[in-house]
């Protein structure tokens, strides 16, 4: 990408040079008088601008840092290239230094030290275009190289927090399902199937970046429908779904975090106090809303590995599209989530 900016920079700033100089150009003079006057020169300009453009500024200054010397050299290749063109007007003074003016027809003649000052402002000219795209294309190289890095880091460490959160989810659940089958449940067929199905979405569909929100409510539900397996009389959850649920994108496994702390630290067999879960969508906002009561007997960080994950994965991915609200009062726990979709 660096490389083909530089190239149209330089093939847009060498195409208007080339028009300036065909506008110069004379039809009756002969093939050889313009390779002077125009082709002789030109590759001169040329010669300038890329020994500065591609060796001084690149060794000198980037490289080396030698400002002084840089200068130094500046004026060395200003005064080069200046006594070779006053040298070669001076064995052509006919084609370089002789103008005749069109109204008048009168010959005008340009003094030779004249036109050795004129060369020291021509060859100027070039060495300051050439500094000015030189540092330009570098600029906005490195800007380009540094957004790329940027992109490059904010990717691994999705991907990492994506990887901690599904053996996250999957030690839980392994752990649930082993206390089934400890007790020899009949619960537990079930919960291994209701398992597969999750990690099949898990595995598979949630490798996109973007999922459809219904498959995303749908993973939620199921993962609900496993946990209240764990319960004798089921767990007490109050499911509600409201508004449009249509084509809506969603990044894939971002709320399932918050459900996931209602049953792992709060009470879900309580029937007065149900762990609550509200979704009300349209095709701009999601409002997520859980709500749990506290188990006291946990003593572990409500929070956890989880949430941090997600919150860091928010920040990534909707940055200022996303508003999180945590509520950690003395008997409840809430986590509600306002995205733009």
């Amino acid at each position: 990408m660096k490389n083909k900016g530089a190239f149209i920079v330089h093939f847009i700033f060498w195409l208007l040079m080339a028009i300036v100089n065909l506008l110069g150009v004379d039809l009756k003079m002969t093939m050889y008088e313009q390779m002077v006057r125009f082709g002789y020169f030109a590759i001169i300009n040329i010669s300038i601008f890329y020994i500065n453009y591609t060796l001084l500024i690149p060794l000198l200054v980037k490289e080396q840092k030698k400002y002084g010397l840089y200068m130094l050299s500046i004026f060395l290749l200003i005064v080069i290239m200046g006594v070779i063109k006053t040298f070669l007007a001076a064995l052509n003074p006919e084609i370089v230094l002789t103008h005749i003016s069109e109204s008048t027809e009168k010959v005008y003649y340009t003094k030779i030290g004249k036109f050795a000052l004129v060369t020291i402002f021509t060859s100027g000219f070039f060495i300051v275009v050439s500094s000015l795209i030189k540092f330009a294309v570098d600029w906005f190289g490195n800007e380009s190289v540094q957004r790329n890095l940027v992109s490059e880091k904010k990717e691994m460490e999705l991907q990492f927090l994506k990887s901690q959160l599904n053996p996250h989810f999957l030690f839980n659940s392994l752990n649930n399902i082993y206390s089934l089958a400890y007790q020899k449940s009949d619960k537990t067929p079930d919960a291994i199937l209701k398992l597969s199905e999750i990690m099949r979405y898990m595995i598979y569909e949630s490798n996109d970046s973007w999922v459809s929100l219904s498959k995303e409510i749908e993973y939620v539900q199921s993962f609900i429908e496993l946990q209240k397996l764990r319960f004798k009389d089921g767990a007490a959850v109050e499911f509600s779904l409201n508004g449009e649920i249509d084509d809506q994108q969603i990044v894939p496994l971002i709320l399932i975090s918050f459900v996931e702390n209602a049953f792992k630290h709060g009470v879900a067999n309580d029937p007065e106090n149900p762990i609550r879960i509200n979704i009300i969508a349209n095709q701009k906002i999601l409002h997520f809303s859980v709500t749990n009561k506290k188990n006291k007997s946990n003593k572990d960080q409500m929070g956890g590995v989880g949430l941090y994950n997600v919150e860091r994965r928010l920040q990534l991915l909707y940055p200022e599209r996303y508003k999180l609200n945590i509520v950690n009062s003395e008997t409840h726990y809430t986590s509600e989530l306002m995205l733009d979709i």
